[in-house]
């Protein structure tokens, strides 16, 4: 990890959790749980980091923030992001869970940029005592350079054993034949899409169909942003493999209370698809000074 993300914009606190910052912002870490269907009920298998910017106290939008950045400090924005979600899912996450990360293709033009950033991230799982096997990774198709620097890109995360999701899918220009050429492990379907497609029985039949015809090559899918018991109820019936959104759980500040939703002894677990058979089994280690630390 460079000098630059690795010290000067983090900052670690006592409790473990980690901030950053980055000009006049400071940045933490939310997390928002992922549900998997399980005979009839709900179990958390992953969570989802997301970046929440905050100027003089007062929280800002994640648009915002990424609005106010330079294209030429978008690699490092991006790298800085990453450290404080893994860092923090190590300080506050289930040990099992499945960790949803985002990346910005269009930052990778070329694939000794994204090795070089790889590799930074794996010092950082090491850093923070997680099996990169429980990592996955979250790509928007819209946002890159080009389909081949995307497909080498994905083609990266995957060298790195990390695992493969596809966000917004449904959305503007996604397509089949891009999902046929990427071979994710996950499609996360779009929010505004999917909630359209319920609202008649032909657009729900269609959804279903599309759900069957990921499960049937291997691929799980996720209900993003849902936020009635209705949407719920049709994302089960439809037979998406997990689901996420305010219905269920709002995101949460690290240091968050999903410790709570530690998998119980073994025998007692509910597995789920997304959830990793390898996932470390090992207790929690107290995790080793990264960054400056927090002044008293």
């Amino acid at each position: 990890m460079s000098r630059s993300i690795g010290l000067a914009h983090i900052i670690c606190h006592d409790d473990g959790t980690a901030t950053g910052v980055w000009g006049i912002y400071t940045l933490q870490s939310a997390f928002q749980p992922i549900f998997a269907f399980k005979e009839g009920k709900l179990s958390v298998v992953a969570f989802e980091g997301l970046i929440r910017p905050f100027r003089d106290g007062e929280p800002q939008s994640p648009a915002a923030f990424f609005g106010t950045c330079p294209a030429a400090d978008r690699l490092h924005i991006e790298a800085l992001t990453r450290t404080l979600h893994l860092l923090n899912a190590g300080a506050c996450l289930p040990q099992e869970a499945s960790v949803f990360i985002n990346f910005d293709p269009s930052v990778f033009t070329d694939r000794s940029i994204a090795d070089k950033a790889l590799r930074d991230m794996r010092l950082v799982l090491h850093e923070a005592g997680i099996d990169p096997r429980r990592i996955v990774c979250e790509v928007t198709e819209q946002k890159s350079a080009s389909q081949e620097a995307l497909y080498d890109f994905v083609e990266a995360l995957r060298a790195n054993g990390f695992r493969i999701a596809v966000d917004d899918y449904g959305a503007d220009e996604s397509d089949i034949h891009r999902i046929k050429e990427l071979k994710p492990d996950i499609v996360k379907f779009d929010a505004q899409w999917i909630t359209h497609l319920m609202e008649s029985g032909a657009g729900f039949a269609l959804l279903t169909t599309m759900v069957k015809g990921f499960e049937t090559q291997g691929i799980h899918t996720v209900f993003e942003g849902l936020e009635e018991g209705w949407q719920l109820e049709l994302a089960e019936k439809s037979g998406a493999s997990m689901v996420q959104g305010y219905v269920l759980a709002r995101p949460e500040l690290a240091p968050t209370s999903f410790r709570v939703f530690q998998q119980p002894p073994a025998g007692e677990r509910t597995v789920s698809a997304a959830a990793s058979p390898t996932a470390p089994s090992t207790r929690s280690r107290p995790m080793r000074v990264f960054g400056r630390k927090a002044a008293p």
